[in-house]
């Protein structure tokens, strides 16, 4: 039940994310994310379910090369001295952070030294560092599972606010949004919102399906 629910939920938020304006401001991926933790709350679907270990053992290691067959390396080259350095400040901010965090609840929380890892590793390498360190640092499923609540909760917020920035006139006006430009401008007069046309039908085989994941 869990699995078909949450496939399900997926599919309704990416049909929002490509029907409405507002939803595509706020993005599926968001839309999918809340929605799934009300439906936690609520008990709808469960707080633990085979379901959810599929995903983390498969889904997402499948996913990450598929990702990265994306990348324009040329581009990456050129702007990887300026990542580099945005990446390690904000990395070197993430560190200084999990220590606060720990001195400050270290008393409140049960096994803060694990939380201050599986945090450092999730906001520095994303939720595959999550994973890997919850099964290294041999982190109850509890305490994993209210840490990936807390986590989530707390990315949901962190990207809206990123998601929002480039459409408010504000920030449109004082910093340059070559990103969001572009994909305007490759809409053009489509009545589509820009989302719903970046995803437009595109061909496809079975051959290059079969590829791709066989590659990944």
């Amino acid at each position: 039940m869990a699995c078909g629910v949450l496939a399900g939920w997926a599919a309704f938020s990416i049909y929002l994310e490509q029907k409405y304006e507002w939803a595509s401001k706020v993005t599926g991926a968001i839309i999918a994310l809340v929605g799934a933790m009300i439906l936690v709350n609520i008990n709808v679907i469960p707080v633990q379910a085979p379901a959810y270990d599929a995903v983390w053992t498969y889904v997402i290691p499948l996913a990450i090369p598929l990702l990265l067959f994306q990348a324009n390396l040329r581009k990456i080259w050129n702007e990887s001295g300026k990542m580099l350095v945005l990446f390690l400040i904000s990395a070197i901010g993430t560190v200084v952070g999990a220590f606060i965090a720990f001195f400050a609840l270290q008393k409140v929380v049960p096994e803060p030294e694990k939380l201050a890892g599986l945090e450092t590793g999730s906001y520095t390498g994303g939720g595959v560092n999550f994973a890997a360190l919850s099964a290294k640092l041999e982190v109850p499923g509890e305490l994993a599972s209210s840490a990936i609540v807390a986590d989530n909760i707390l990315m949901a917020l962190y990207f809206f606010v990123l998601i929002i920035m480039p459409t408010v006139a504000f920030f449109r006006r004082k910093y340059r949004t070559p990103y969001v430009d572009e994909l305007e401008k490759s809409a053009g007069d489509s009545n589509e919102n820009t989302v719903a046309d970046y995803w437009k039908r595109k061909g496809i085989s079975l051959k290059d399906i079969a590829f791709a994941i066989g590659t990944a």
